[in-house]
């Protein structure tokens, strides 16, 4: 009786044994595949840098390049670095752009998991002069990780419809009618290293609601431009395909069960 007693003993102290070895094991692979999702430490340096269109200031909030810029700083804080520019402020941006980077160098900033990411978008000779602004950066060597462009019109004659091959991803949304429009099919200098995620068309019957805030001259003059301007619709897009570049704002065990981002048609 004794020893069946011993053996039942020894039993349960086994499987005691067994069960506490698989929790530590699972505790490890669970600490392990915790510490797979990437950390904010893991991302790289962002600049995202927008260009207004027309002659709108880089701070006139109607407009949805500035809005855009304002939610995402917002949402990032010093994570990513925002600035907006005038279009004709190309210098200014390209000279951001040195900057930040000198800095990051001085910081100490070494590229060994990703480089530092830098991110472009407009909306009219603003969207243009992303693409002028990735030509000047292409002879220096510098890559650009994004652009997008809305509703893209050329200044100066300058072609706008050619990324150049230092961008990694372009996008480009555009509308087909009226005095100003679009435009409608953006290529890849050299398609082994810029994908063109698409080109995106826009057509409007009436105006957006939102558009009541625009100056009417511009809405009666530039119905669609203006339209696609002030689309919510089309700015969360926009805002979509930026910030699944970005550094995610949720904790890990959230952002590994997110949606992910449905490919967008007009």
């Amino acid at each position: 009786m004794s020893h069946t007693r011993g053996l039942a003993i020894t039993s349960v102290l086994v499987e005691v044994a067994l069960c506490a070895l698989l929790v530590l094991d699972s505790g490890s692979v669970l600490a392990q595949a915790r510490s797979a999702v990437p950390t904010q430490a893991d991302a790289p340096p962002t600049l995202v840098i927008g260009f207004m269109g027309g002659f709108v200031h880089s701070d006139d909030l109607r407009h949805s390049e500035a809005q855009l810029a304002q939610h995402l700083e917002q949402s990032y804080g010093d994570r990513v670095t925002v600035k907006m520019f005038q279009n004709r402020q190309r210098a200014q941006a390209h000279e951001a752009i040195i900057d930040w980077l000198t800095r990051l160098g001085n910081a100490g900033f070494t590229a060994v998991r990703s480089q530092p990411q830098v991110v472009l978008f407009g909306h009219s000779w603003g969207a243009s002069a992303v693409v002028y602004l990735c030509r000047e950066l292409e002879r220096e060597g510098i890559r650009v990780s994004l652009t997008v462009q809305v509703d893209s019109v050329r200044k100066h004659g300058e072609d706008d419809a050619l990324i150049p091959a230092n961008v990694v991803e372009a996008a480009n949304f555009y509308q087909p009618n009226g005095i100003l429009h679009g435009q409608s099919a953006i290529r890849a200098a050299d398609p082994t290293r810029t994908t063109i995620l698409g080109n995106y068309r826009f057509v409007y019957q009436r105006e957006p609601a939102a558009c009541r805030a625009y100056p009417w001259r511009d809405r009666f003059l530039f119905k669609g431009h203006t339209a696609i301007e002030c689309d919510p619709h089309v700015w969360s897009q926009v805002e979509n395909i930026i910030e699944s570049r970005l550094p995610v704002t949720r904790a890990p065990e959230a952002a590994a069960y997110s949606a992910p981002i449905v490919p967008f048609a007009p």
